[in-house]
C-alpha cells in the first residue's frame, strides 16, 4: 500500500510524525494501528484530545498543569509546608519528585530552562513569577525559607541553575540543587566520566 496515494493517512502519518521522540517510522506504525483499530477506540482517543485541550490550564501559582477551577493539588494541599520551594523545569517532573516520596514542599515550573543559543532567555521562563512567590510579606517575612533546584544536569540546566543561584543569594535565600551522580544499585565500571565527576563532586562524608 503506498501511503503517498492515501492523503487521509499521510496526514496522520505527518502530525504523529510531529511528537517528540516519534521518528517516520514510528509514526507511521501508530498511523496503521489507529486506522486498524475499532471506531471506539479511535473516538476515545479524539475525546481526550479534546479533554486535555479544553479542561487543563497552568495553575496560577506555580505554573503546572490542573484540571482544578483554580490551584492545582500541590498548591492547595494543607499538609505540605509553604518554608521549601522545588524547581523543575516542566509539569512532568512534579511527578518524577514526588515519586521519591521525600517531598512535601511547594513547586514551581519554569516551563523550561535558558538557551541562549536557541533565543531562550530569562522572560521566556517563569522566573520573574519565581521571584515574586519569593519576595518578602509586609513583616518581612520571606514565605519561603529554601529553594531546591531539580533541574536537568545538561548545559541549559548548568546554566539556569547558576543564573538563579545567583540572584536567590542576592535575596538571602538558601539555595540547594539536587544531588548528581552514580545511580542507586550502578556499576562505576559503567558510569561516564561527566556522571562520575559529578559524584565527586557531590560526594557526602559517611
Amino acid at each position: 500500500m503506498n501511503i503517498n496515494k492515501i492523503p487521509s493517512l499521510n496526514k496522520l502519518v505527518h502530525e504523529l510524525s510531529r511528537l517528540p521522540g516519534i521518528g517516520p517510522k514510528s509514526a507511521q506504525r501508530l498511523a496503521y494501528h489507529i486506522l486498524r483499530s475499532p471506531n471506539e477506540f479511535v473516538l476515545s482517543l479524539r475525546d481526550a484530545l479534546k479533554a486535555v485541550k479544553e479542561k487543563i490550564h497552568e495553575c496560577p501559582i506555580c505554573y503546572s498543569f490542573t484540571e482544578e477551577h483554580e490551584s492545582c493539588h500541590f498548591c492547595s494541599d494543607p499538609m505540605r509546608t509553604n518554608e521549601v520551594l522545588c524547581v523543575v523545569e516542566d509539569p512532568a517532573d512534579i511527578e518524577r519528585v514526588e515519586s521519591s516520596g521525600v517531598f512535601r514542599g511547594r513547586y514551581h515550573v519554569l516551563h523550561g530552562a535558558l538557551s541562549p543559543l536557541d533565543g531562550i532567555s530569562p522572560q521566556d521562563l517563569k522566573i520573574q513569577a519565581l521571584l515574586d512567590r519569593l519576595e518578602p510579606s509586609a513583616e518581612g517575612i520571606a514565605p519561603v525559607q529554601e529553594v531546591i533546584l531539580a533541574l536537568d544536569a545538561d548545559l541549559e540546566g548548568d546554566t539556569t541553575v547558576l543564573y538563579l543561584a545567583k540572584i536567590l543569594k542576592d535575596m538571602n535565600i538558601k539555595t540547594s540543587r539536587i544531588a548528581h551522580g552514580v545511580p542507586i544499585g550502578g556499576d562505576i565500571d559503567y558510569i561516564d566520566y561527566r556522571t562520575l565527576g559529578r559524584a565527586i563532586e557531590n560526594r557526602v562524608q559517611v
